[in-house]
C-alpha cells in the first residue's frame, strides 16, 4: 500500500509538472523542433552514448580492481547497458544499481563488497558531476543564482570522500548503532565494508583512475546534449550545457517523480530561460534526449532476456561465505 502511494505520488508530480510546462510554453515551437532533426547529429550522440558506457565499464573495473575481482571492461559495460535499461523502465533511478551488484556479488565473493563498488563508484560520478557544472559555471556569460553551491558540494563531497577512503574506520565507527538491530550480521558485514575501503584507499592509482573516468563521463553526457540540441537546430553553447545538464541530473536524484520525468523538463526550462534561451528549446532537447537514451538502452533488455546466467562466474563456493550467496 505505501509503495502505490509513493508511486502516484510520484507520478502526480511528474504529470503535474509536465502539464504546466506544456500549458506555458509554445508546444507548436516545440513539435516543429523535434520535428527539424538531423539525423546525422542524431546518430553522433548514439555514438557519444555507446563511447560512454565503454568508459563506465573501465571506470568501474577500476574499483573492482582495487579489490581484486577479475571482469573485463566489456563484462561490465554490458553490466551498465543492462542497467540502464532497468533505470530507464523502472520508476526510480536506481533499480540498475541492484543488476550491477548481482552481476558482480558473485566474483567479489560478498554483496556487501559488490554493493560498496557501486556506490563508491556513484559517490565518484557525482563528485564528477559537481565538478564540471562548478568549472561550466566560471564560464558562463550571464550571471546564474546559486553556483556558488556548486562549488560547496564539490569541495564538501570530495572531502567527504578522501576521508571515507583514507579512514574506513570512521565509517564503520557511525554505523556501528545499526549493530543493535542484528549483531552478528551488521558486524560481520562492516567489517567487509571497511576492509573494502582499505583496500580502495590503499590502491590510490586504480582510484584516481576511476574518478578520472568519473570526470569523462560526465563530460560526455554533456557532449551527448549538446550534439542532440544540434541535431535539434538548438544553439546550446557547451558552457551552458557544462551548467544545464549536470545540476538536471543532480536534481532529478531526488525521489520525488517517475525517473525524473518532469522534473527533468522543468529544470532544463528554468536554466534555458535563466541564460538566455528559448524555452521550447530546453523543453524539446530534455524530451529528445530522453527519448533517445531509452532508444539507447533497449538493448540492454534484449541482453538481459537472452543471457542464462549472471555476468560473472561466482568463486568455489568454499571461497564464498555461505549467507552472502
Amino acid at each position: 500500500m505505501r509503495r502505490a502511494s509513493s508511486f502516484a505520488l510520484k507520478l502526480s508530480i511528474s504529470v503535474g509538472l509536465l502539464a504546466v510546462l506544456f500549458r506555458q510554453t509554445d508546444v507548436g515551437a516545440v513539435a516543429a523542433r523535434l520535428r527539424q532533426v538531423e539525423p546525422g547529429w542524431i546518430a553522433l550522440a548514439l555514438l557519444v552514448q555507446a563511447v560512454l558506457l565503454l568508459v563506465s565499464g573501465w571506470r568501474w573495473r577500476r574499483l573492482l580492481v582495487t579489490q581484486h575481482v577479475d571482469a573485463t571492461t566489456w563484462q561490465l559495460t554490458l553490466s551498465c547497458l543492462v542497467a540502464n535499461f532497468f533505470n530507464n523502465f523502472l520508476p526510480s533511478n536506481i533499480g540498475g544499481d541492484f543488476v550491477r551488484i548481482a552481476d558482480t556479488a558473485g566474483a567479489a565473493g560478498s554483496r556487501t563488497v559488490a554493493t560498496a563498488v557501486v556506490l563508491l563508484d556513484r559517490v565518484l560520478g557525482l563528485i564528477a558531476l559537481f565538478a564540471v557544472a562548478a568549472c561550466g559555471s566560471l564560464l558562463l556569460r550571464h550571471a546564474l543564482p546559486g553556483t556558488g553551491y556548486l562549488w560547496i558540494l564539490l569541495i564538501g563531497g570530495a572531502l567527504a570522500a578522501a576521508i571515507v577512503v583514507s579512514q574506513p574506520a570512521l565509517v564503520t565507527r557511525g554505523l556501528r548503532p545499526l549493530a543493535r538491530l542484528r549483531e552478528d550480521w551488521v558486524t560481520e558485514r562492516l567489517g567487509r565494508l571497511e576492509t573494502m575501503l582499505a583496500k580502495a584507499g590503499g590502491d590510490r592509482a586504480s582510484l584516481l583512475q576511476a574518478f578520472g573516468g568519473a570526470l569523462v563521463v560526465q563530460g560526455l553526457v554533456v557532449v551527448f546534449y549538446v550534439c542532440v540540441a544540434r541535431g535539434l537546430h538548438i544553439d546550446l553553447p557547451l558552457r551552458d550545457a557544462m551548467v544545464i545538464v549536470p545540476v538536471s541530473l543532480v536534481i532529478q536524484l531526488a525521489p520525488v517523480s517517475i525517473n525524473g520525468f518532469g522534473v527533468r523538463e522543468a529544470v532544463f526550462s528554468y536554466l534555458f530561460r535563466m541564460l538566455g534561451h528559448p524555452v521550447d528549446a530546453g523543453l524539446a532537447l530534455s524530451i529528445a534526449g530522453a527519448a533517445l537514451l531509452i532508444l539507447a538502452s533497449l538493448p540492454g533488455g534484449l541482453i538481459f532476456l537472452l543471457r542464462k546466467e549472471g555476468l560473472m562466474v561466482p568463486p568455489p563456493s568454499s571461497d564464498m561465505p555461505e549467507e552472502e550467496v
